[in-house]
């Protein structure tokens, strides 16, 4: 039986994200242009956990960038959800 692993903490799952974004330039220039970042105020706010909840807020917005980014990472969308709520302006869950 294939070992499962876990998922990956919040702020890790975040940054993935915000790689994963970042190497894809039309993803690139529209998450940008919705932040109101530019690359500089982006690679200084990398580790703020307000910008990783948006990350994530921003493939949740979008069903194929979100379905896209969980493939590539290999976690399923509803533990991108789950992470969201957990970083700072997320929903917790009762």
């Amino acid at each position: 039986m294939a070992r499962i692993d876990p998922a990956p903490d919040p702020e890790t799952l975040a940054l993935m994200a915000l790689a994963y974004i970042a190497g894809d330039g039309d993803l690139l220039d529209r998450f940008l242009a919705l932040s109101g970042l530019d690359l500089d105020g982006l690679r200084g706010r990398a580790q703020d956990p307000t910008l990783l909840g948006a990350t994530l807020d921003f493939l949740l917005a979008h069903e194929p960038d979100l379905l896209a980014f969980a493939a590539a990472s290999q976690v399923k969308p509803e533990i991108i959800a789950a992470a969201r709520r957990k970083l700072p302006g997320g929903t917790v869950e009762g």
